[in-house]
């Protein structure tokens, strides 16, 4: 029987984030665009995208936006 190919890993257009907020409650998986994040900032942009997200969400479910705590890479 022929072995079968490992298939080369994607590019991935996101990057997954998990989101603690100040209340304790959590966020996984959040998505943010490959192309914002890395040079000398890092990932330090994904937090400024998730809160710009978060508002979009407010503004759309009329509920007051939480405040972030700490934003990680999650783990995949």
């Amino acid at each position: 029987m022929a072995k079968r190919a490992k298939s080369k890993p994607l590019d991935r257009a996101f990057v997954l984030f998990d989101v603690v907020y100040e209340d304790g409650s959590r966020a996984s998986n959040r998505r943010v665009p490959t192309t914002d994040l890395g040079g000398l900032d890092g990932d330090e942009p994904a937090r400024r995208i998730i809160e710009e997200q978060d508002q979009a969400i407010a503004e759309k479910s009329g509920r007051p936006r939480l405040q972030i705590k700490s934003v990680t890479r999650a783990k995949g």
